[in-house]
């Protein structure tokens, strides 16, 4: 960085006397302002989206945790394989498991549809 600091001070450039070239040039680093803030607003939305990602599935991993310690498996339905158990499990929880996969979609309706079109 220095050597081209240095460069340009032993070599100064002669700048035409254009009133274009200045307009031209404000104009062009408005255009790379607008550029560098609009990545700066894409790395903070990701940044929050990691987050919110990051925090929901901490969240329903502990949930998962929490109801697998709760309600056990039964030794005997390991026996008849996990298709099985797994629709034993659909078959007695069913009507509980339609609030959550309704929620779920419901926000991924809402982060889908809310996002600000560039």
């Amino acid at each position: 960085m220095k050597e081209i600091d240095d460069f340009l001070r032993e070599n100064k450039p002669q700048v035409k006397d254009n009133p274009t070239f200045i307009l031209e040039a404000q104009q062009r680093m408005e255009e790379v302002e607008g550029i560098r803030a609009e990545v700066e607003r894409q790395h903070r939305h990701g940044r929050r989206a990691l987050i919110i990602a990051l925090a929901a599935g901490l969240s329903l991993g502990v949930l998962a945790t929490a109801v697998a310690f709760l309600y056990p498996v039964d030794a005997s339905t390991l026996s008849q394989g996990v298709g099985q158990s797994v629709l034993l499990f659909l078959e007695t929880w069913r009507q509980y498991l339609l609030l959550p996969v309704a929620l779920m979609g419901i926000a991924l309706g809402l982060l889908l549809f809310s996002r600000k079109k560039v």
